[in-house]
């Protein structure tokens, strides 16, 4: 009972102890303000860093506004970490611990663990060749694989890809080895037209000759008018004459479904013929009447 008596007075004694409640009470300030400042600082770097690239969008010696998003979001990145890194440095030494003698142990465990960081090391090294040497950049529609979709955010270790459908693809960068870009050119509409076998192919061709020439002044995505290669295909009940048309990036899809549907209305107008299935009935009945 003596013993327990006696931790009790100790224990009275420290927590009753001002200058310890003070230094909890000053460490917990400090952490706190260091905590606020952290977050200050991101915040107002990027904002910063979209300052800078936004007048950078005004400039004449602009770069591609690709790339812009993508070094915008790169930077970012690397500035949070940066902040993260120093806080949590800043943190540690209001604890008292010895920052120095912690990083000397990491530098040892660094060692101990360097072979199994490979694929971490690799994702980076990777990431930033994928900039250096400008592969894709965000907001590029890209396939890697069987993945496909707008790219999102390019970071130090992964990219992340949108698919059309709404779901977000995260992919280490040291796992993208063949990457198709779709928006780095133009690219190409085509349009198979059929037309019945009873009707005039010249008068179609100047039909749609005549339609293709007014189309660009009508959609700003063609980059030229589109052009009528001719007979494509004859079909067993068609003949099939294909059209194709040099547009934006990614904008073929979009065309594509306008010139159907400006093609479909072009040849009615003009009474030519679109083929269709067709089933004739005889009643046999009737032919044995006959």
């Amino acid at each position: 009972m003596k013993r327990l008596n006696d931790i009790w007075d100790r224990a009275a004694v420290h927590i009753t102890n001002e200058n310890l409640w003070f230094a909890l009470g000053e460490g917990f300030i400090k952490i706190i303000t260091i905590l606020v400042l952290s977050s200050v600082i991101i915040r107002i770097g990027k904002l910063t860093i979209r300052k800078v690239f936004s007048f950078r969008t005004k400039s004449p010696l602009r770069i591609s506004e690709r790339r812009e998003n993508t070094l915008s979001r790169l930077l970012e990145n690397v500035l949070t970490y940066t902040v993260y890194f120093v806080t949590l440095m800043m943190v540690l030494e209001t604890l008292t611990l010895d920052v120095r003698a912690l990083l000397a142990g990491a530098g040892i465990v660094g060692l101990a663990v360097g072979f199994g960081a490979q694929n971490l090391v690799r994702d980076v090294i990777s990431g930033f060749f994928i900039i250096f040497e400008d592969q894709f950049s965000v907001g590029d529609h890209i396939r890697v694989g069987t993945f496909e979709g707008t790219v999102e955010e390019i970071g130090l270790r992964t990219t992340k890809i949108k698919s059309w459908t709404g779901e977000l693809h995260i992919l280490p960068n040291g796992n993208i080895n063949e990457v198709t870009n779709f928006s780095l050119h133009n690219s190409v509409a085509f349009v198979d037209v059929s037309i019945a076998y009873e009707e005039n192919i010249e008068t179609a061709e100047r039909v749609l000759i005549d339609l293709l020439a007014a189309l660009p002044d009508k959609y700003e995505d063609m980059v030229a008018p589109p052009e009528l290669l001719g007979v494509q295909a004859l079909g067993k009940s068609d003949v099939v004459l294909r059209v194709v048309s040099e547009v934006l990036p990614m904008r073929h899809w979009y065309i594509a479904r306008q010139l159907r549907k400006e093609i479909k209305d072009a040849l009615d107008a003009h009474n030519i013929e679109i083929p269709f299935p067709r089933i004739v009935m005889y009643n046999r009945d009737e032919e044995m009447k006959g």
